[in-house]
């Protein structure tokens, strides 16, 4: 093909990403279309994209990049999904697989307490005592009829003897669940991941994880709006998904926001290699795929948190400020990310350093947003006394970050 023949294809292209970028006025989502467009720029059209992400992340809250001061709480690792990017989950009799104590939990709890933190993050295995009888007999042992029964005992404890604001990640939940758990947590999350179903085909990420179809987890998260409970969900992007697919992810999440306004955080999480994992073979995301994304989100929903882990984008994370994110997750200073262990979290100092070059003050926050937050505290009940004890007038978290 001729010079003269590629010129045409070229501006055409280059027009195309003109008119994707115009549609990213200020506080307005962009369609699907330039969504796709978007989130496949070339490297030269990258500068472009992220200063549109980050100028629309200054409109909807400016100057400022927050954090939650956590401790990871692994209630247990037992669960009967196998993804297959996955080195938190065990069977029994595995190495390191483990179901927390209630002292072992407040133990924990205390510590972090020391440190500054506020929220307890309780992660675990999806309904692990449907597949394994040792999980029905340890639950027996705990005095509980089930995994979310011990979770929300578990919340309630840390809630009453301590100043931390639990925060689960429990996995699929019922109306009932969604509703109980909402009483002994101010917020809570649930991945979507991806909306796309064939990940559970035989060898893919999904194999064998039957709690991981999108359908029954926009079902929890839809459910969660029903309820009006503030909500963190995401996507995990590198599992073997497509472009398109990480932008209809984003697109129902925000279909879901629309609907019901609950969705307090988007998640842009990477996938990260780790030995003995099925995916061991799969190469990880770019950081220039991760920077699209996170803009691409950041335009499709300029109204809400986007969040990405600095730890897994070390040790060039400060990098993901420039495409538009405005907070950094949950981040310890006592505990490891268990889920990722061998990445561990950047010190608060660091992280505050690295944010204030970028022109940004850190705040720390709650697990709950502070524009969630009049919602949760009109509940009475020992879960609005705790949350007004927690937050400064403001909604941010009374210690400073």
């Amino acid at each position: 093909m001729s010079a003269a023949s590629i010129a045409p294809v070229v501006r055409g292209s280059e027009l195309e990403f003109a008119r994707a970028l115009g549609e990213a006025r200020p506080g307005v989502s962009i369609s699907r279309r330039a969504a796709l467009r978007l989130i496949r720029s070339t490297d030269d059209e990258l500068p472009a994209l992220l200063a549109a992400g980050r100028a629309s992340k200054e409109l909807f809250k400016p100057k400022v990049i927050t954090y939650s001061r956590k401790v990871f709480i692994p209630l247990t690792n037992l669960c009967r999904d196998y993804c297959g990017y996955c080195i938190f989950r065990r069977d029994p009799g595995d190495p390191g697989a483990h179901t927390m104590t209630p002292e072992e939990i407040l133990s924990l709890a205390r510590a972090g307490e020391k440190l500054g933190c506020t929220e307890a993050l309780f992660s675990l295995g999806d309904k692990p005592e449907w597949l394994f009888p040792e999980m029905r007999q340890t639950l027996r042992g705990l005095g509980y009829k089930s995994t979310l029964h011990y979770l929300e005992a578990m919340c309630e404890l840390v809630l009453r003897e301590t100043s931390l604001l639990p925060h689960p990640n429990p996995g699929l939940l019922s109306a009932e669940w969604i509703s109980r758990l909402a009483a002994v947590s101010p917020s809570m999350g649930l991945m979507l991941e991806t909306t796309n179903s064939n990940l559970l085909a035989q060898g893919a990420a999904h194999d064998n994880a039957p709690d991981k179809l999108p359908a029954k987890r926009l079902r929890t998260i839809e459910e969660a709006g029903k309820q009006k409970v503030p909500f963190t969900t995401g996507l995990l992007i590198g599992i073997g998904e497509s472009l398109a697919d990480r932008v209809d992810t984003i697109l129902a999440i925000g279909k879901l926001q629309e609907t019901y306004g609950h969705i307090q955080e988007v998640i842009v999480q990477n996938f990260r290699v780790k030995a003995n994992i099925p995916m061991a073979d799969r190469p990880e995301p770019s950081c220039g795929e991760m920077l699209r994304c996170v803009a691409v989100a950041r335009l499709l929903l300029p109204q809400v948190n986007i969040q990405a882990p600095p730890n897994l984008s070390a040790p060039y994370y400060d990098d993901l400020i420039d495409a538009g994110i405005n907070d950094w997750g949950g981040v310890s200073p006592l505990t490891p990310d268990f889920i990722n262990p061998e990445k561990p979290w950047p010190h608060l100092e660091q992280l505050r350093l690295r944010t204030e070059a970028k022109g940004l003050e850190l705040r720390q926050r709650l697990p709950v947003y502070p524009e969630f937050l009049p919602g949760v505290a009109a509940r009475p009940g020992l879960l609005s006394e705790k949350l007004r004890a927690a937050a400064a007038a403001d909604g941010f978290a009374r210690r400073a970050a």
